[in-house]
């Protein structure tokens, strides 16, 4: 089973995360933000990564520390359950359309993690959520998931479906990227013998 649960507490968060990467995409996640709630609940149904999130933290000061040290979570959890990384197939990518906007993702489950986010947001909130966390987000997510991650803005004007969509988009590009490979299912997807 390629499963991972992950605690995480520090003065500023106390945060359990697990992930079922062979899941269906259910999800319960209660962090405390609504708005990102909604974000992680995409990110879990379009990968069909199963997701379960439990997090509280300082909101009284802001949403960043409670964002941030849920994509560290995450990371760390795709990462002890992809073991090995034996026989997936390592990349994947989407372009995801949604209204006024499209964003297109790329990663790839290297090990190396590397961040490239052209998505710039015409809002600096939605509702009361700061537009500048998604990125926070998925910085966390590559560095402790060890992935090499493009996220890039081909057209929209609604920072609510820039947002969605980026997560949408990131999700499907999982959901190909942790796939096992038939054809190569006994492998490691690099001609280095390790990933």
């Amino acid at each position: 089973m390629r499963t991972a649960t992950i605690t995480r507490k520090t003065a500023e968060t106390d945060i359990t995360v697990t992930v079922n990467l062979d899941g269906t995409g259910s999800y319960d996640c209660q962090t405390g933000v609504g708005f990102f709630d909604h974000m992680l609940d995409q990110l879990a149904r379009h990968s069909l990564i199963d997701l379960t999130v439990r997090a509280t933290g300082d909101l009284h000061i802001d949403d960043h520390h409670t964002v941030e040290d849920v994509g560290i979570a995450i990371g760390q959890a795709l990462t002890q359950a992809l073991g090995d990384k034996r026989g997936i197939r390592r990349y994947g990518e989407c372009h995801l359309p949604m209204d006024d906007t499209q964003v297109r993702a790329a990663l790839d489950l290297s090990g190396r993690p590397y961040l490239v986010f052209n998505l710039d947001f015409p809002t600096a909130k939605i509702g009361t959520f700061d537009t500048e966390l998604v990125r926070e987000f998925f910085q966390a997510l590559a560095t402790h998931g060890g992935i090499t991650l493009h996220i890039d803005r081909l057209h929209g004007f609604n920072s609510h479906h820039l947002a969605e969509a980026a997560f949408k988009a990131v999700a499907r590009a999982l959901r190909d990227a942790v796939e096992v490979d038939p054809r190569k299912a006994d492998a490691i997807p690099s001609t280095k013998g390790m990933l």
